[in-house]
């Protein structure tokens, strides 16, 4: 069975407590601290850069799952790298050239990955899943946070399972908007295992329950589902 991780985002977090809410969710169970990298051309909003990056990194615990929505990724990974990243995934959809990225990724000592938004077919990765070693699939378009799941995402995340699969790959499958109580069992069930929650945590009253809830519901979908 995949190991199920929960990648609360901070997003979603109060930025003027923004170290109290990163221990805070790491107390309550966090495998994961998710930072979305949004530059405002790749995707319609502009969030943090690596000097947040590297602030978070000072404080974190956890390792640093670091998303990269930003035109030009290539320019940027050495940064990201040097400011504390342990995993950075870069969409298929910001340049012609995923495979070297994925190298430059994993040359610098970083977990590499890829996503894909969620108009963008699987046959994207037919010459990739070997290179990296989790994709993450988006199941809202990305830009904003607390935006509703996709439910036809459900549907991607179950084939690119049964790929993995047939290809004897051990890929982490990671999902990204829209998780929650109430679609986290689905989204665990067709074949994810690492989930990126960012209101549904910060924007609960017990982040240490709601992160306890999450795992539960996943792990008990997985184990059902025999993935």
């Amino acid at each position: 069975m995949p190991t199920v991780a929960i990648a609360p985002s901070i997003l979603s977090a109060d930025f003027g407590r923004l170290a109290e809410e990163i221990q805070a969710v790491e107390e309550a169970g966090a495998d994961l601290i998710h930072i979305d990298v949004m530059d405002g051309h790749f995707v319609p909003n502009i969030t943090i850069g690596p000097l947040v990056v590297k602030a978070v990194k000072k404080v974190a615990k956890t390792p640093l799952d670091v998303h990269l929505m930003i035109a030009n990724p290539s320019q940027y990974i050495d940064v990201f790298a040097d400011a504390g990243a342990d995993w950075i995934t870069v969409h298929v959809e910001s340049g012609p050239h995923p495979h070297r990225l994925a190298g430059q990724i994993r040359g610098r000592g970083c977990r590499p990955g890829v996503v894909l938004n969620p108009a963008t077919p699987l046959s994207t990765l037919d010459y990739l899943l070997d290179e990296v070693d989790l994709v993450m699939l988006m199941s809202v378009n990305p830009g904003f946070g607390g935006q509703k799941f996709i439910e036809s995402s459900l549907r991607k995340i179950a084939a690119l399972r049964q790929t993995a699969r047939e290809r004897g790959l051990q890929l982490d499958i990671e999902v990204d908007g829209g998780v929650a109580a109430t679609s986290i069992a689905a989204i665990a069930a067709a074949g994810a295992n690492i989930f990126v929650a960012g209101s549904a945590v910060y924007g609960s009253s017990d982040y240490r329950a709601t992160i306890a809830s999450l795992r539960q519901r996943a792990e008990a979908a997985i184990w059902q589902e025999g993935i």
